[in-house]
């Protein structure tokens, strides 16, 4: 039964607040939103085109409710960039929408954000689990709502080639070994991998890691609190070679593999053909649907990352997270109603979206696709950050050196565990200084 919050009471209790702090002065902390209060909030997020147009949607509902007008800066990629301009020139957004915990972090070190426990605690504790409250959390201060998130542990697959091989959707790694060979005895190439993107092969490490390594220890490395060339990190690389060394199961080879982007990788898949299984995150929907002709639930379907070892069900997952830069009421109240599942059902409600809102009813999403994904995410009784997300910027997120780098040269020579750790953990090392 759904337990959360409705949107009227919360605009009571938020008119409360207001009655309480006098004349609604926009010096100090505020309320919220509501009547009496009007004006604008300014947000900023890394969104655009489709994911903008959906988000304001997002944001309609908000004004709806409040009275709020909304203004939304859009800053690409070049979130962090923007952001420290505008703080530098003292005109930070309002609100801002990170994609990375690093980030958040960063700026909490810079005393660019303003703490939100009072704001939306009990809202964050009603409606997620306590793994988002301590994502958004720094220093024991709460600091961020996480809006949306990515369930980055599915395998997409085409049903009609495994249908034609004979075979399942595995559920452990050693069943996922299996219908890759008999994939290939049927002649059909079992893998998609777009490895020509670094930060696609991270994902696929990071599931493995998690599920060999456990959940204690993936949290040791991505602290760095252990090295790179530490056995667990071995374990996992042996692991994930029995598919990485294997040519044969890769579309276009070794090579092939490192010059297919992320976009590529699905339409090998679900386009040309050229393969009957790719992995990536929930996202990959979106690329069926707008690059290919396959249809979801019929041409194109999904199965959980497989279990290795016993190690049970886990989520590896990404996410955007909100946060309050100017401690206005208009952005007081806009961080209130993101904690909301009436904020999240705005979205969700269009396709392209997964909310780690747990009292978000699941038949809000408009497939069966989808709405399997999220309750996935939500349910996970294990559920860790990507990894590389959680790295300095110049190990763990960019192109061409780190993370990325390192585990496209361990794709083209999988034999090489104990060269990759040595030079993951010279990597890691210095970007931790």
């Amino acid at each position: 039964m759904r337990q959360s919050m409705r949107w009227p009471a919360l605009l009571a209790a938020l008119m409360l607040l207001l009655t309480a702090c006098g004349d609604g002065d926009d010096e100090g902390a505020g309320g919220g939103g509501g009547d009496g209060v009007g004006g604008t909030v300014e947000i900023a997020a890394v969104w655009s085109g489709d994911e903008q147009a959906a988000f304001q949607e997002v944001l309609d509902a908000f004004t709806q409710e409040t009275d709020i007008e909304t203004s939304f800066t859009s800053t690409g990629d070049d979130i962090a960039t923007v952001l420290g301009s505008r703080i530098a020139g003292g005109d930070p957004p309002d609100v801002a929408i990170l994609p990375q915990p690093g980030l958040l972090n960063d700026l909490v070190e810079q005393d660019a954000l303003q703490p939100i426990e009072e704001i939306a605690g009990e809202a964050v504790d009603e409606n997620y689990a306590e793994v988002w409250r301590e994502l958004g959390t720094v220093n024991d201060q709460l600091y961020g709502v996480w809006f949306k998130a990515a369930n980055k542990s599915t395998i997409w697959y085409r049903p009609p080639a495994f249908e034609s091989a004979g075979v399942e959707p595995p559920e452990t790694w050693e069943d996922l070994l299996e219908v890759a060979e008999t994939l290939a005895d049927a002649g059909t190439t079992p893998f998609s991998i777009g490895g020509g993107d670094g930060w696609t092969l991270t994902d696929w490490f990071e599931n493995v890691y998690l599920r060999t390594a456990g959940p204690e220890e993936y949290d040791q490395l991505a602290n760095h609190e252990i090295p790179w060339t530490d056995p667990s990190v071995k374990t996992a690389l042996t692991r994930l070679a029995e598919i990485f060394g294997e040519t044969d199961w890769l579309a276009g080879g070794t090579n092939g593999a490192l010059e297919t982007d992320f976009p590529g990788s699905v339409t090998t898949v679900f386009s040309e053909e050229d393969a009957a299984m790719v992995y990536e995150g929930d996202f990959v929907a979106g690329v069926i649907t707008a690059e290919t002709d396959a249809e979801l639930g019929e041409g194109a379907d999904f199965f959980p990352f497989p279990e290795i070892d016993d190690s049970g069900a886990a989520i590896v997952g990404g996410g955007d997270v909100a946060v309050l830069m100017d401690d206005t009421e208009q952005g007081r109240a806009l961080i209130e109603f993101l904690a909301t599942p009436e904020a999240a059902e705005a979205w969700a409600s269009q396709g392209g979206f997964t909310s780690p809102n747990r009292n978000l009813e699941a038949d809000v999403y408009p497939d069966d696709i989808t709405r399997r994904s999220a309750e996935e995410l939500v349910g996970a009784e294990t559920f860790r950050f990507d990894l590389s997300d959680l790295q300095p910027a110049a190990f763990g997120g960019t192109a061409g050196q780190g993370m990325w780098k390192l585990l496209q040269d361990f794709l083209r020579n999988p034999s090489q565990v104990d060269t990759i750790t040595e030079q993951l953990e010279a990597s890691a090392a210095t970007a931790f200084q």
